[in-house]
């Protein structure tokens, strides 16, 4: 489980690296590299981004992830809806669960917004663990997803 000084550790590091270019893709990208191979026990790290009301895949790493989500279904959807970070324990008991890889167990979810308050879409997180997330996790995810945010990676 990963400590909010990690979080902050890579938040750090994300912001030297974006000094390298203000390009939304590529810092999004080097995002998704650096939460990936640095926060343990994930299989999945990415983010889906709204595009004339459809949530489509953007960059990730993992596995081959569902490239569209249905419409105000599953965990991405609700987290927009609801206008809050999510963390599912167990996604097999989530109403909706959308299973692009059928190992995932639990998953956290952050959305993402526009400079204009608007939703952008979502900063997701899977994992084969079940209960792999802590309220700790969730507050270190929310630090980077408003910093890519600040930084315009979104």
């Amino acid at each position: 489980m990963a400590g909010t000084s990690r979080f902050e550790r890579i938040r750090d590091q994300l912001e030297k690296l974006f000094a390298e270019t203000g390009e939304p893709v590529a810092r999004r990208a080097t995002a998704a590299a650096l939460l990936h191979h640095k926060i343990p026990s994930v299989s999945w790290t990415g983010f889906y981004l709204l595009h004339d009301g459809e949530l489509i895949v953007d960059v990730y790493q993992g596995p081959v992830a569902c490239l569209h989500l249905q419409a105000h279904t599953g965990v991405c959807w609700a987290a927009i809806d609801r206008g809050e970070p999510l963390i599912v324990p167990d996604v097999h008991a989530f109403p909706g669960h959308i299973p692009c890889d059928a190992r995932t167990r639990s998953e956290l979810v952050v959305p993402l917004h526009r400079p204009d308050g608007t939703p952008a879409g979502v900063l997701d997180i899977d994992s084969t663990r079940p209960h792999r997330f802590t309220p700790a996790d969730l507050e270190g995810y929310i630090l980077i997803a408003r910093f890519l945010e600040e930084h315009r990676a979104i």
